[in-house]
């Protein structure tokens, strides 16, 4: 802008420059022009006056000649001008400067040529015999009997130049000084004019920086002023709309980043657009590695890299699953579309990457749930109905064995009731529909009371039962649920232990990472143990390390699923440590108080 300052300001000086150079010729011009009219005038006045007080003698040849040559020099210093007397036809009779005899005849000079049509003659021409600009004026003069013909007065332009070059120096000083002056006024004038428009460039400078608070501080009611107001106006509807487009982006990314399901953008060149955390855990990418590269950088998911290629070389909406191993199996729905835009030209392809390994792997567990339901049911059943046919059918006569078949009757039903209602249990569970009546529990008399309830079991495999509870420890819990659990642990404990083997019960205080009071509760065995590759499963339902020494106990294979499902009910953690052929300790982790 200081540019466009700088020329407007040399603009508006050439212009009062040439301006005033200008007015200056003309008024040097006037000067020149009302100074020669007036020495005309005056010289015009001066004729006159010869022409009645100067003495005429009648003509007498060269004598008369010298008379008026010598009277011309005379009158030459009296007006401090040339005198010229010329007769009627044109010939120098007397002249103060030169020999009349040697002059030409002036009948076709200018002045004359007027004098005679209009009275009087002036003309202004460069003197051969002077060397100079001279002004001539003529008039026409006539004695009776004594002169008739013309009085010539010429007087030199040098004073009127001179004049003239006083003047522009005067003239020229005060230029000078106007034009500083117009030179100060021109910048103060273009200064005024471009200041605003400064402060707008700059303002829309700021705007362009992406500044969009930036705004004009101007009240003005002239063109300027109503443009600073429209790029106020547009500064406030950009801030509005880019505002908005914030808040849309930010809603955009905000669902992008919080989606459980996976977003992969395939550009129509095959570089990944865009793709969302969800998706990049999924196909364990680090963030932003993946952006703006091709998708040929999932090279180790060599299926999903074929699938997105088909997609954008076909063009056609894609529903399926696959696995990929990171390292771990996981399976992947995979749902693409085509992008394409208002022109219906192909902009890419859009992936919904779903991981439904879970909903997988509870589809088996259900379908092994009912197998095993099944198989579990059919045992006793199938027991129950053969002995039952065989007592019926009388083929058995022996009152001991009828006996005993009644009696491994009895055990099956027994057992099938046990599996109907672990199951029943288990679902009430699972379905929260048991709600949970938390209340502080003496944990010392507590388990005391199931000690005394496991003692008998124990005694018949020589057990000992131990535990180590402080008597000052109390902690909130669903008492029935908290039985349900320690029992279950317990009998695990038990039944799995071989005679003679020892199973202990202790439980203390503790403290987590963040401060909160939680009780451990430990039971350990001395038991035939968990292979590690069994340990991750042992909370399934139906899970069996050892399927037959399992029935032999009389278990159902829900019993640690019920005590996983109503630890976490109280809002804690169960956990096994287990060495084959040392024992197990199953850890339970529970808060203090509940929230």
């Amino acid at each position: 802008m200081r540019p466009f300052r700088i020329r407007l300001t040399f603009t508006l000086m050439i212009m009062i420059g040439i301006s005033m150079v200008g007015a200056g010729i003309t008024m040097a011009q006037v000067f020149k022009k009302s100074h020669i009219s007036a020495l005309e005038d005056n010289m015009i006045r001066e004729i006159n006056l010869l022409s009645r007080t100067f003495d005429f003698h009648p003509t007498q040849g060269e004598g008369e000649m010298a008379y008026y040559t010598r009277e011309a020099k005379g009158l030459a210093a009296l007006t401090d001008s040339r005198v010229t007397f010329i007769l009627k036809d044109g010939t120098v009779f007397g002249d103060s400067e030169s020999d009349p005899l040697h002059m030409d005849n002036h009948n076709n000079r200018e002045e004359i040529v007027d004098a005679v049509n209009k009275g009087f003659g002036n003309a202004i021409r460069y003197s051969s015999t002077l060397k100079e600009d001279m002004l001539y004026v003529a008039v026409p003069v006539v004695s009776a009997g004594k002169y008739d013909g013309f009085i010539r007065l010429s007087l030199s332009l040098k004073s009127v130049d001179e004049g003239v070059r006083k003047g522009w120096t005067l003239m020229a000083g005060g230029l000078a000084i106007l034009f500083v002056v117009a030179a100060i006024v021109s910048y103060r004038v273009a200064a005024g004019l471009t200041s605003p428009i400064e402060k707008i460039t700059k303002v829309a400078g700021k705007i362009s920086g992406l500044e969009y608070d930036a705004r004009v501080d101007m009240q003005r009611k002239d063109e300027i002023g109503q443009l600073a107001k429209a790029i106020n106006g547009m500064a406030d509807s950009l801030q509005n709309q880019m505002q908005t487009i914030r808040d849309n982006e930010d809603l955009l990314q905000s669902v992008l980043d919080n989606m459980t399901s996976g977003i992969l953008l395939v550009a129509s060149d095959g570089s990944i657009a865009l793709i969302n955390p969800a998706a990049e855990d999924m196909l364990d990418v680090r963030s932003g590695e993946l952006q703006g590269r091709s998708f040929n950088e999932l090279k180790k998911y060599y299926e999903l890299t074929k699938l997105i290629k088909d997609g954008i070389t076909e063009r056609e909406i894609i529903h399926v699953e696959r696995s990929v191993y990171r390292p771990e199996e996981t399976i992947l729905q995979l749902d693409g579309v085509p992008m394409l835009g208002e022109d219906q030209s192909f902009k890419g392809m859009l992936f919904l990457l779903q991981d439904v390994t879970a909903i997988r792997r509870l589809e088996n567990m259900r379908s092994e749930f009912v197998a095993n339901v099944s198989h579990e049911l059919k045992t006793p059943v199938a027991a129950v109905k053969g002995f039952s046919e065989t007592l019926l059918g009388g083929g058995v006569k022996d009152e001991e064995t009828a006996r005993s078949f009644l009696q491994i009757i009895y055990d099956e039903s027994e057992r099938l009731n046990r599996l109907i209602s672990d199951i029943l249990d288990l679902s009430k569970i699972e379905s929260k529909a048991s709600p949970m009546d938390y209340a502080p529990v003496h944990l010392a008399s507590f388990c005391a009371s199931i000690m005394d309830t496991m003692t008998t079991v124990a005694k018949k495999k020589r057990i000992t039962l131990h535990s180590n509870i402080p008597e000052e420890l109390f902690a909130e819990a669903d008492e029935d649920k908290l039985r349900q659990i320690l029992i279950n642990l317990l009998s695990n404990a038990v039944n799995y232990t071989q005679d003679g083997g020892k199973v202990e019960l202790n439980i203390q205080d503790d403290q987590n990472a963040e401060g909160l009071e939680k009780v451990l509760i430990k039971v350990s065995d001395t038991g035939i143990g968990i292979p590690k590759k069994d340990q991750p499963r042992i909370f399934e339902r139906f899970y069996r390390v050892d399927k037959a020494r399992s029935r032999g106990s009389g278990g159902t294979g829900l019993g640690l699923s019920i005590v996983k499902h109503l630890v976490e009910q109280h809002h804690g953690e169960i956990s096994v440590e287990s060495e084959v052929g040392i024992g197990t300790t199953f850890t339970v982790e529970l808060p203090m108080l509940q929230e």
